[in-house]
């Protein structure tokens, strides 16, 4: 698809140096990929919609235990940040495209 060569684009220059390395985008459930986390203000929430499918991978970070999750759609790029099956995630990137 041509819409997931774009945001793979995107995604690769968002200056996360960790997803410069994702070269693949999978179509995933928004209720899958919709983790309650910390957002910049402090607060925790959830930023996706369950009902969306969005384009989506995951990688781990170098010399972590943690890994980076990337959600994107036509008109947004989000990076969570988190720990084993999702826990203690944080939104470190909500980017309007």
């Amino acid at each position: 698809m041509e819409s997931d060569k774009f945001l793979l684009e995107k995604i690769k220059n968002s200056g996360i140096k960790d997803l410069e390395k994702i070269n693949t985008l999978n179509l995933l459930d928004g209720s899958y990929l919709n983790l309650e986390c910390r957002l910049p203000n402090g607060k925790t929430g959830k930023i996706l919609d369950d009902n969306k499918k969005y384009y989506a991978n995951q990688i781990d970070i170098e010399g972590s235990d943690k890994c980076f999750g990337v959600a994107a759609d036509d008109n947004m790029i989000s990076v969570f940040r988190y720990g084993c099956n999702g826990a203690d995630a944080e939104l470190i990137l909500w980017k309007k495209i």
